[in-house]
């Protein structure tokens, strides 16, 4: 039985799963060539190909630059007031909106940026706000 047992296991975790484990080995080495990414360790290099997945959400307030509004400003003053208090699955749905990604890429939140802008429309109440993922802006209406 052990046998049996062994023979399996290594047929499931091996054998089954080699042919395409190959190809998507060989797709990945030919846009990340294996050479340039020796100097990682394993957990570097997850956060340089899959970004930060842990942020310090004030750290991310102090980088923000604000368009058309001032830090103390009471529509900037609430916005963060509600944001901190957001469970963190919604911040990251914030982040998501903000900038494409849930995640925040290697180089780390003190180095992520965005803006939020006042759209100075007529009427604010009107608005929602929207973001432009490209540029890292929300536009946040009064």
């Amino acid at each position: 039985r052990r046998e049996f047992v062994d023979l399996y296991v290594n047929y499931v975790f091996n054998e089954s799963v080699q042919k395409p484990f190959e190809d998507f080995m060989q797709g990945f080495l030919r846009g990340c060539p294996a050479r340039k990414w020796k100097m990682f360790l394993p957990a570097e290099l997850q956060i340089v190909l899959q970004g930060h997945t842990k942020f310090d959400w004030h750290l991310l307030e102090k980088n923000v630059t604000y368009q058309r509004y001032k830090k103390l400003d009471r529509t900037i003053r609430n916005f963060w007031t509600v944001f901190h208090k957001l469970p963190e699955e919604k911040k990251k749905m914030f982040l998501a909106f903000v900038s494409g990604s849930d995640r925040i890429s290697g180089y780390g939140v003190e180095l992520f940026k965005f803006s939020i802008v006042d759209p100075q429309a007529e009427n604010p109440d009107e608005l929602y706000p929207s973001a432009n993922t490209c540029s890292h802006i929300l536009f946040l209406p009064r």
